[in-house]
């Protein structure tokens, strides 16, 4: 199931099985994939064939200054006929959150993903309602340029497993897709190749992969470095770390 979800985005996003595998790893590690590159090398084409691949609700939302926090987790409206309030749910409500330039957006905004990110709820008006399973964040933003963007907190840029750039495809493959050319969008014919089952039990796999101790120690010497160099801002968390494990024991499972 999971190499013909590689297979599925591979049919569109041409040339980068690296970036897919990781985007395949960030979804059975249970993690979040910030994906990082400049315009038009398939950001965004990447994230939409991935939730064409696996199905279930999919939301986009393209961040803009203006944006509000009650834009992205909803709002609870006043409903006079029948004298109660009614939560109108956001687009965070869904199997795979695309957040498109999510640098585009104040920090005020981007808190609104942090409690959804790291613990698969959101609160409104002291009310808290989980979000539907699996979830997943894929945000894309462009490091070039900078005119209206915020940088991304520390505490948000914690939520992420994975930051990957994609790059410019080698001469072969933008030569085959100038051929190819149709003026029709490719994601659009994708159908799901795997269901939400399958996801749940590849995640739960995932976490039954035995790390031995001696990896654990490796990678607590690595965390232990960060936090003590002069040349690190802000060393690895404790719950980066876990993400760290788990994602490493999903690219265990790769053939």
């Amino acid at each position: 199931a999971v190499r013909r979800l590689e297979s599925s985005i591979a049919s569109v996003v041409r040339g980068k099985p690296g970036a897919i595998r990781l985007a395949v790893t960030t979804l059975l590690a249970r993690g979040h994939l910030l994906i990082e590159d400049i315009p038009g090398v398939g950001k965004t084409t990447l994230a939409r064939a991935l939730a064409a691949s696996v199905g279930g609700s999919f939301h986009r939302i393209q961040f803009t200054s203006d944006l509000l926090p009650s834009d992205i987790t909803g709002v609870s409206i006043y409903d006079a006929a029948g004298k109660s309030f009614e939560l109108r749910r956001g687009p965070i409500f869904a199997n795979v959150v695309l957040a498109d330039e999510i640098n585009r957006t104040a920090p005020r905004t981007q808190s609104a993903l942090l409690e959804a990110m790291s613990e698969g709820q959101v609160s409104i008006d002291d009310v808290t309602h989980r979000l539907p399973t699996p979830f997943l964040v894929l945000a894309t933003q462009n490091p070039v340029e900078h005119f209206g963007t915020y940088p991304l907190p520390e505490s948000q840029m914690d939520r992420f497993l994975l930051r990957i750039q994609l790059g410019y495809p080698d001469r072969a493959v933008e030569r085959a897709l100038l051929r190819d050319r149709t003026g029709e969008d490719p994601v659009t014919a994708l159908t799901p190749v795997i269901d939400h089952a399958a996801i749940a039990a590849a995640q739960a796999a995932v976490e039954r992969v035995r790390i031995d101790d001696a990896l654990l120690d490796y990678a607590l010497a690595i965390v232990d470095e960060t936090r003590k160099s002069a040349h690190v801002a802000v060393g690895v968390s404790t719950n980066w770390l876990g993400y760290l494990a788990v994602g490493g024991a999903v690219m265990t499972l790769a053939p």
